[in-house]
């Protein structure tokens, strides 16, 4: 048992927020705050950190029944380059499901809708600074279907789609050559479950709960 009460044995992230005992916005962006927070963490300690508000968001790992992995093309300008993605998007509408989000994403990135969706994996990019969680979705029984009345603009009007092979999109992430967090977490979580084979828990209903992103 560690100091916090919280079972050490338990192989499980543990929502359990401290107490904040101030809030302060100390950056407005265009898309994200940064808040400083005071926090209580145990009696007689109190520290300040600072981090990233985040929506959350949802990606789309869509395998069609060739086993090839829908991929696009963008321009992500913090990291200087164009790099392969899955679909993804921001949480950034009050109240829907993120399922929901993550169907309309796969349609306006990549021009398809899917047959079935389950969770695959959910991540924390950076959970030192910033609050971001991130579901990623299987996609199966792929058809093409755009967003209606949708229009890419800026760096998304550039974007490239592309199939590829599952395998090679693993062993590209294996050699660095694909770097996108959500891709490599999305790929090497659906190798993960090949290998296990039998081992391997069964795939999430679409609507399985999120507890992690409860509020705070």
């Amino acid at each position: 048992m560690s100091p916090t009460g919280i079972r050490d044995e338990v192989l499980a992230d543990v929502h359990d927020p401290r107490p904040v005992a101030e809030r302060a916005t100390v950056f407005e962006g265009h898309v994200w705050d940064v808040v400083r927070d005071a926090v209580d963490y145990a009696p007689g300690v109190r520290f300040q950190r600072d981090y990233v508000r985040h929506t959350g968001a949802v990606a789309v790992l869509a395998l069609d029944e060739q086993d090839r992995i829908l991929l696009i093309r963008q321009y992500r300008h913090p990291a200087g380059g164009f790099l392969w993605e899955l679909p993804a998007g921001l949480l950034d509408v009050a109240g829907e499901d993120p399922a929901v989000g993550a169907r309309r994403e796969l349609r306006e990135e990549a021009g398809h809708d899917a047959a079935v969706l389950h969770p695959l994996v959910d991540l924390r990019p950076s959970p030192g600074g910033s609050d971001e969680i991130i579901r990623v979705y299987l996609a199966t029984g792929l058809r093409a279907q755009d967003e209606e009345g949708f229009e890419r603009v800026d760096e998304e009007a550039d974007l490239v789609t592309r199939r590829v092979p599952a395998g090679e999109v693993a062993a590209a992430i294996l050699r660095g050559d694909l770097t996108s967090g959500t891709l490599v977490a999305g790929v090497l979580a659906l190798m993960a479950r090949r290998a296990l084979g039998a081992d391997a828990p069964p795939l999430r209903e679409v609507g399985a709960a999120w507890p992690a992103r409860a509020p705070r």
